[in-house]
């Protein structure tokens, strides 16, 4: 009786340990890109042209207070800025599929036509801020689908958590933003992809509603600072190999 009890003790945390070996992660951003970052360090005549896709709503289109878009200030030029300093031989495109105002249900409908047409080496994708409207079940939904179909070509792909709406109770832990950040999250963990926390890059202003206002062009919309914190996460992917 004893040995059975060693055994089912033994097998139980083999299984335990087994899962815990398969338990999906998010992609680890000092990898993630390593093949991608070796190729933006060649030189011409060798070098060739690597592909940055934004694919979202507004904030990456640029908007700020609408109806201006202040395009180099927004995060995606903001990247293509900082990328140059750490990869000076590179040519880099910068292809923002953004539209003002679009959910995810609508992002995923144009995927074949609009995104996967540039051949992007990085695909990133931002639609939580305007996925409230159609929920979560819905976004899910979509999300999957753009997922799927961009991993079914080979791209690699980087999951961006919403920015900031000033109109958002941000002391309940429950309020729509975060549950859709956490929806995101969850879905860079089921596939093992990459994860841009713009939800949590602003949290340290979410308890100080006047300090978060300097980061805002208007309710919805960062400003060029709050750009800049986008642009610091996304650039955790990007670090030179060799560098911390």
């Amino acid at each position: 009786m004893l040995k059975q009890v060693y055994l089912l003790s033994f097998l139980f945390m083999g299984i335990h340990a087994h899962a815990q070996l398969n338990e999906s992660q998010i992609a680890d951003p000092t990898t993630y890109l390593d093949g991608l970052k070796q190729e933006m360090m060649i030189k011409w005549p060798e070098n060739r042209t690597i592909n940055l896709v934004f694919h979202g709503h507004s904030v990456p289109a640029g908007y700020f207070k609408t109806p201006i878009v202040n395009t180099a200030g927004a995060y995606p030029q903001q990247v293509l800025q900082e990328l140059k300093k750490r990869y000076p031989y590179a040519v880099v495109n910068v292809i923002v599929t953004a539209i003002g105002g679009e959910n995810s249900i609508s992002g995923a409908s144009r995927m074949m036509e609009d995104v996967l047409i540039h051949k992007p080496d990085v695909l990133f994708i931002d639609y939580g801020l305007n996925d409230r409207g159609p929920g979560l079940e819905a976004a899910h939904k979509a999300w999957k689908q753009m997922l799927e179909l961009a991993l079914h070509h080979e791209i690699t792909v980087i999951l961006l958590t919403p920015s900031p709406d000033q109109r958002v109770d941000y002391q309940n832990p429950e309020n729509k933003l975060k549950q859709h950040s956490h929806q995101i999250v969850q879905l860079a963990k089921e596939y093992q992809v990459g994860l841009v926390d713009s939800y949590n890059a602003f949290e340290f202003l979410y308890k100080q509603v006047d300090e978060l206002k300097n980061y805002m062009s208007q309710v919805n919309h960062p400003n060029e600072k709050g750009h800049e914190l986008i642009t610091k996460e996304i650039m955790k992917w990007f670090e030179p190999p060799g560098e911390k």
